[in-house]
Protein backbone atom coordinates (compact mmCIF):
# COMPACT_ATOMS: atom_id res chain seq x y z
CA UNK A 1 0.00 0.00 0.00
CA UNK A 2 1.40 3.37 -0.94
CA UNK A 3 0.55 6.64 0.74
CA UNK A 4 -1.73 7.43 -2.23
CA UNK A 5 -3.64 4.16 -1.64
CA UNK A 6 -4.34 4.89 2.03
CA UNK A 7 -7.58 6.35 3.22
CA UNK A 8 -7.25 9.55 5.26
CA UNK A 9 -7.69 7.63 8.51
CA UNK A 10 -4.98 5.13 7.48
CA UNK A 11 -2.55 7.94 6.69
CA UNK A 12 -3.05 9.48 10.13
CA UNK A 13 -2.83 6.19 12.05
CA UNK A 14 -0.90 3.61 10.05
CA UNK A 15 -0.89 0.19 11.67
CA UNK A 16 2.51 -0.62 13.10
CA UNK A 17 3.79 -4.16 12.77
CA UNK A 18 6.73 -5.99 14.26
CA UNK A 19 9.18 -7.86 12.03
CA UNK A 20 12.59 -9.31 12.79
CA UNK A 21 15.89 -8.66 11.04
CA UNK A 22 18.74 -10.91 12.20
CA UNK A 23 16.67 -11.76 15.29
CA UNK A 24 16.33 -8.07 16.22
CA UNK A 25 12.79 -6.68 16.53
CA UNK A 26 11.95 -3.88 14.08
CA UNK A 27 8.70 -1.92 14.16
CA UNK A 28 7.40 -0.30 10.97
CA UNK A 29 4.11 1.00 9.66
CA UNK A 30 2.40 -1.74 7.69
CA UNK A 31 2.90 -1.18 3.98
CA UNK A 32 5.26 -1.71 1.07
CA UNK A 33 8.99 -1.10 1.44
CA UNK A 34 12.16 -1.68 -0.52
CA UNK A 35 14.86 -3.96 0.79
CA UNK A 36 17.00 -0.88 1.42
CA UNK A 37 14.27 0.77 3.51
CA UNK A 38 13.93 -2.36 5.65
CA UNK A 39 17.69 -2.47 6.29
CA UNK A 40 17.71 1.26 7.10
CA UNK A 41 14.87 0.79 9.61
CA UNK A 42 16.67 -2.14 11.24
CA UNK A 43 19.88 -0.14 11.58
CA UNK A 44 18.02 2.90 12.94
CA UNK A 45 16.36 0.69 15.56
CA UNK A 46 19.63 -0.76 16.82
CA UNK A 47 20.27 -3.91 14.78
CA UNK A 48 24.05 -3.58 15.04
CA UNK A 49 24.67 -6.75 13.00
CA UNK A 50 23.03 -5.32 9.86
CA UNK A 51 24.97 -3.33 7.28
CA UNK A 52 23.48 -1.13 4.58
CA UNK A 53 25.42 -3.12 1.96
CA UNK A 54 24.26 -6.52 3.30
CA UNK A 55 22.09 -8.89 1.23
CA UNK A 56 18.56 -9.08 2.67
CA UNK A 57 16.41 -12.22 2.50
CA UNK A 58 12.91 -12.98 3.79
CA UNK A 59 11.78 -16.35 5.10
CA UNK A 60 9.09 -18.01 3.01
CA UNK A 61 8.17 -21.40 4.45
CA UNK A 62 11.35 -23.43 4.80
CA UNK A 63 13.54 -21.25 2.54
CA UNK A 64 14.66 -17.64 2.16
CA UNK A 65 14.13 -15.39 -0.89
CA UNK A 66 16.55 -12.55 -1.59
CA UNK A 67 15.05 -9.04 -1.48
CA UNK A 68 17.19 -6.60 -3.46
CA UNK A 69 17.67 -2.99 -2.40
CA UNK A 70 15.10 -1.81 -4.98
CA UNK A 71 12.74 -4.78 -4.68
CA UNK A 72 9.43 -3.94 -2.99
CA UNK A 73 7.83 -6.22 -0.43
CA UNK A 74 4.67 -5.73 1.60
CA UNK A 75 5.44 -6.26 5.25
CA UNK A 76 3.07 -7.82 7.73
CA UNK A 77 3.43 -8.94 11.34
CA UNK A 78 6.05 -11.55 12.17
CA UNK A 79 8.01 -11.53 8.91
CA UNK A 80 11.53 -12.85 9.48
CA UNK A 81 14.43 -11.31 7.56
CA UNK A 82 18.11 -12.20 7.48
CA UNK A 83 20.81 -9.77 6.34
CA UNK A 84 24.29 -11.11 5.56
CA UNK A 85 27.42 -9.73 3.96
CA UNK A 86 27.51 -10.20 0.20
CA UNK A 87 30.49 -12.54 0.46
CA UNK A 88 28.90 -14.86 3.08
CA UNK A 89 28.86 -18.32 1.50
CA UNK A 90 27.26 -20.13 4.43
Amino acid sequence: MTVADQSPSDAKNPREVSITVNNSPVTMAQGKYTGLQIKEAAIAQGASDVGIDFVLSVQRGNHYDVIGDTDVIEIHPNLDFVAVTGDDNS
